[in-house]
């Protein structure tokens, strides 16, 4: 898996970033617009972010579709969609998260493991799906891009034993359910922290507001316009 395609060795002007296109295959001429998109998408999430960590964050997103038919990653395949809908909506989170190791439950392609990892090169992540397919990308994907703090699992969870600060889901239905399988893995003091699209139901509040302190923080995409919410729980005993 190896991006090997090179269209030229310059770097491209993107205005508040120079992208060097050499090894970029499937965003090709949209590279200077994606770029500038997540220039002034960084600049509005507050992120302190180097020109080389989002060129690696665009390198991610093209090896993503480069790859997605092989190991059915995303239904999204127009290059700006999906930066918009993964990367960018991941970024929107790193700024809330609380410090400490990652464990990310059903990350499928890495999101957001692989985005954190990028964005935080000094927090330990580890990236954990069933599919050993998807797990085999962000391997790779990882050793490509020189994410040594990305740790990928071929696992469910309920087979994984190790226990983190901060435990993510960016794929769960079910708040109650996500909350039932990651507190085991969920250190002393740690955090539990669910990406939604829209805000739980009073139910489903209710039904965890006697074990744990919940914050639903609404989260602002920069050119999504969809609802977006990220959940922080910590356990009431800890």
């Amino acid at each position: 898996m190896s991006a090997s395609a090179k269209t030229s060795s310059s770097s491209t002007s993107t205005g508040n970033i120079n992208i060097d296109p050499t090894g970029f295959v499937k965003l090709g001429s949209q590279l200077p617009k994606l770029a500038s998109i997540l220039a002034q998408a960084v600049s509005e999430l507050s992120l302190s972010l180097s020109e080389k960590q989002q060129r690696t964050l665009l390198l991610y997103l093209d090896q993503l579709l480069l790859w997605n038919k092989a190991y059915n990653l995303t239904a999204i395949t127009d290059p700006e969609e999906a930066l918009i809908k993964h990367v960018i909506d991941c970024l929107s989170i790193i700024t809330h998260l609380p410090t400490g190791s990652l464990l990310d439950i059903g990350t499928g392609a890495g999101l957001p493991a692989v985005i954190i990892a990028i964005c935080q090169p000094e927090r330990p992540c580890t990236a954990l799906d069933s599919n050993q397919k998807k797990i085999r990308f962000i391997k790779q994907i990882s050793s490509e891009l020189g994410l040594r703090n990305m740790q990928p699992i071929a696992s469910r969870i309920e087979a994984h034993e190790a226990s983190y600060d901060v435990v993510t889901s960016r794929a769960f239905a079910s708040l109650i359910d996500f909350v039932e399988v990651a507190q085991p893995r969920l250190a002393d003091d740690g955090y539990l922290c669910a990406m939604k699209g829209k805000a739980p139901s009073d139910e489903e509040l209710q039904a965890l507001d006697s074990d744990w302190h919940i914050k639903t923080i609404k989260l602002t995409v920069p050119r999504l316009h969809d609802s977006r919410h990220l959940i922080e729980m910590s356990a009431k005993n800890a």
